[in-house]
């Protein structure tokens, strides 16, 4: 195809454009050029219509008869910006005139300017507002529509809508709604409801008795087009008392209610229950609505078949909880209709019905027992996946709230709801960490849920939560760590994780550390005691050392403690011992007939070449040879030498072919036992010596009639199986290192357990101390000092003073003697006492 070729056009004489000979004919040709396709002439058209108008009215009215208006207005959208601004122009001056046509194009021409931001402030700046409210009493249907859609749209911008007010638009609009036009009432109720939402607004409207004119509205089946607009005014409305009450007072309040239950139109229904919403959150009106029973209206609206509707049902609901009488209410009736909107498959329906239910049983046990009766423990642990984080938060909120009772607590976790907040541990929404982590926190009450939130593996990503810059989310996190802790083997784990210098760099910082990030470092390091003991220096009467504890020495915040395997499996070294604590009973041990003083127990190390071994060669350094030979061949704890095995099938050469098989099958059944312990979980070998020292104790001490006797005879005991009293003066004659230095070359380990242990010296000595006082119920404390010092402190009440009976004294703190002369009780801070602990 051949390029197209623009038609030149003729222009006009110029003197056609001078406004000083533009006549009536001249004028007329002028007109007839706002036709024309060239921008340069509409330009210079639009410009001499404007000079000529802005003579006169007549003018005016003659370009008005010429048509002028018509074209201009297709101007108005011209691509071209001088030739937009120049048909404005026009229009404008055009306006002055006070004829109805120029009314209707100059509104017009307004309303479609005022769709844009920047010719909106314009309109506003060059007051335009006053005009166009006047123009609302036109008798010109046209003209009223032009300017009711104008404010519509210029209100949308807070400036003018704060203006309209003052400017008395309101009585102008509610005229408006007696329209016999449908699209002029739409337009003033459209601009009502953008203006109400100023509460001074909402004073006007109810002094000029516009709640009367909306209640007429919906009382009129043939306005039924506007009754949605209409509800959306008078929601607004509803949020001041002074309008509730009066609405109320008028019997306008149960009309209004009633319509909403008869009604059918979902919009209607949607927007009565946002309506009840807004006004709901003020606790004037929610007692208001209590009155009215809007309960029966929200639970009859989560029937309907539409989600939008039972979004805002559920959000009403929501906003009504405030109010305990609404929250029974709601306890009785809504929550079946709120657990089944669990299962939804409308993400925000889903949403707004967790939301409601932990309002509803927010400090409500009545409501918690009524969702678990309504079966919605199940939907709620399915709703912690669910795709929107709001309804993730607030179905962990539910269960937090549930778990309350113990009953409901139980229940929860038996529906796996522990393994299911992993995830949103691990969210990004700091809403959904801390209600997670609040729902641990809760349900972290009982060992298995605690085992199964380990086993989930949700204990990382509930440490990673400490690091939250979000104050709640770390508060929450760390109540969670302080509830898991409760057990030693989580609070291992939790140790392993990082958790305890992430806490300890909280309490170090005056902005983040709180109570509970205090709280749960202590219940860490309290069923973590070797790791306690070793930063803090301290164990209270109430931290009971068990089998497992061992003294690694003294170890600075932020250093990793390895464990007791860890430290097994290493080369020897000359650093200090590792004092190990495993009094478990005999029976508990497959070497179960040895004494523990005997050579063969002392073999049994802890050194990394027995320790690699296989679990067949350990199990035969635990037996002795005595045992070897007594222990008929059924009965052996070990097969790993070939020739026993050799001699026990010799002597069965002779047997029947049915006992050769039965000595097969036990043979078989012994290596796959042997097989079974390489796989167990690794346990330090067991002390003896520990553990008679424990049997005797309990035989010889627990019988003494009082506290103060019984200590007394712990330490004579204590420093007698240690070496026991040494002279002041001839401490260092006291070669302790030396022993020590010789049980950890003979185990080849620097992990010795404290029964070997024959010399000891003040450190030794105050943890067997305590170790004894723990199992046989002595309160007492456990202290480190400086230089190899430890001690233990001991509360005693003292004898009431001579003639003197009843009277209750309160208990001393004693530091026990068991170094010089055991058993001497020095009364805290005395000179005796300072003098032991430096010495």
């Amino acid at each position: 195809m051949g390029k197209k070729v623009k038609k030149e056009v003729e222009p006009p004489p110029k003197d056609v454009f001078d406004p000083l000979l533009i006549e009536s004919k001249t004028a007329a040709t002028v007109v007839l050029m706002l036709s024309s396709p060239e921008e340069e002439v509409l330009a210079k058209a639009c410009d001499a219509i404007y000079k000529f108008a802005s003579k006169g009215d007549e003018n005016k009215v003659t370009l008005l008869g010429l048509g002028a208006v018509e074209r201009l207005y297709k101007l108005i959208s011209h691509e071209d910006p001088i030739v937009r601004r120049n048909a404005i122009m026009v229009f404008g001056i055009m306006a002055s005139n006070q004829d109805v046509v120029i009314h209707e194009f100059a509104t017009l021409c307004l309303a479609q300017m005022a769709v844009e931001y920047t010719t909106k402030v314009q309109i506003f700046e060059q007051g335009g507002l006053e005009p166009l409210i006047r123009l609302l009493d036109s008798p010109d249907p046209d003209v009223k529509k032009n300017s009711v859609e104008c404010i519509y749209l210029l209100v949308q911008d807070f400036q003018s809508r704060a203006a309209v007010c003052e400017l008395n638009v309101i009585p102008p609009l509610l005229e408006l709604l007696k329209s016999e036009y449908p699209v002029i009432q739409l337009l003033a109720l459209k601009t009502l409801e953008v203006i109400s939402r100023d509460r001074g607004t909402r004073i006007i409207l109810g002094e000029n008795q516009g709640l009367d004119c909306l209640l007429k509205i919906l009382e009129t089946n043939e306005f039924n087009d506007l009754h949605v607009e209409a509800l959306a005014v008078l929601g607004n409305c509803l949020e001041d008392v002074h309008a509730m009450q009066l609405i109320q007072q008028t019997g306008g309040l149960k009309k209004l209610l009633s319509f909403v239950g008869d009604s059918t139109v979902p919009d209607i229904q949607k927007n009565a229950a946002k309506a009840i919403a807004k006004a709901a959150y003020d606790s004037e009106n929610r007692k208001i609505l209590n009155e009215e029973e809007v309960e029966n209206c929200l639970i009859n609206l989560l029937e309907i078949d539409n989600d939008g509707v039972k979004v805002a049902a559920s959000q009403a609901i929501s906003a009504m909880c405030e109010d305990l009488s609404s929250k029974r209410a709601f306890g009785l009736q809504g929550i079946p209709q709120l657990v089944e909107l669990l299962s939804s498959n409308n993400e925000e329906v889903k949403e707004a019905a967790v939301i409601a239910l932990a309002n509803l049983t927010t400090a409500s046990p009545s409501n918690s027992s009524a969702v678990a009766e309504a079966e919605g423990i199940e939907p709620l642990v399915k709703t912690l996946n669910a795709q929107r984080d709001g309804a993730v938060a607030n179905a962990a909120a539910v269960l937090t709230n549930m778990a309350t009772q113990e009953p409901l607590r139980l229940s929860v976790q038996s529906h796996g709801a522990m393994s299911a907040l992993t995830e949103p541990l691990r969210s990004t929404s700091s809403p959904v960490q801390s209600r997670a982590a609040l729902a641990v926190a809760a349900l972290g009450c009982d060992a298995d849920a605690r085992a199964e939130l380990r086993n989930a593996g949700g204990l990382g990503p509930l440490v990673d939560l400490l690091h939250s810059k979000n104050e709640e989310v770390r508060r929450n996190a760390c109540w969670a760590v302080m509830v898991c802790a409760s057990d030693e083997l989580t609070a291992v784990e939790l140790c392993r994780l990082g958790a305890l210098d992430i806490l300890e760099e909280i309490n170090l910082s005056t902005g983040r550390k709180n109570k509970f990030s205090e709280a749960a470092l202590e219940k860490l390091l309290d069923n973590n005691l070797s790791q306690k003991y070793s930063q803090m220096g301290y164990l209270s009467s109430s931290n009971v050392i068990t089998d497992g504890f061992y003294d690694y020495g003294q170890i600075k915040p932020g250093i990793k403690l390895l464990s007791l395997e860890e430290l097994s499996m290493q080369e020897l070294t000359d650093r200090r011992a590792i004092i190990f604590i495993n009094a478990k009973p005999q029976e508990d041990v497959l070497a179960v007939e040895e004494k523990p003083q005997n050579s063969s127990y002392e073999q049994t190390t802890l050194s990394p070449s027995v320790s690699r071994k296989s679990s067949r060669e350990k199990s035969s350094l635990m037996v002795s040879p005595v045992e070897e030979k007594q222990e008929p061949p059924g009965r052996r704890s070990s097969f790993s030498k070939s020739s026993s095995k050799e001699k026990g099938l010799r002597k069965g050469k002779g047997k029947k072919e049915e006992e050769k098989m039965i000595d097969v099958t036990q043979i078989i059944s012994k290596v796959q036992d042997e097989i079974n312990q390489e796989n167990a979980q690794w346990q330090p070998p067991p002390d003896f010596i520990l553990l008679d020292y424990i049997n005797d104790a309990s035989k010889t001490i627990l019988p003494l009639t009082t506290t103060r006797d019984q200590v007394v005879a712990l330490a004579q005991f204590v420093a007698d199986k240690m070496g026991g009293a040494i002279e002041r003066d001839k401490l260092h004659d006291f070669s302790w290192e030396l022993h020590i230095s010789e049980i950890e070359y003979e185990l080849k380990s620097n992990v010795v357990p404290i029964g070997k242990v024959k010399k000891g010296t003040f450190y030794h000595r105050a943890l067997l101390f305590k170790v004894i006082a723990d199992r046989i119920g002595i309160g007492c404390s456990l202290v480190r000092g400086e230089y190899n010092r430890a001690w233990n402190e001991v509360k005693l009440v003292d004898d009431s003073p001579q003639g003197v009976t009843g009277l209750l004294l309160p208990p001393q703190e004693y530091i026990v003697d068991l170094m010089f002369e055991p058993g001497f009780l020095m009364k805290q801070g005395s000179a005796e006492a300072d003098q032991y602990k430096r010495i």
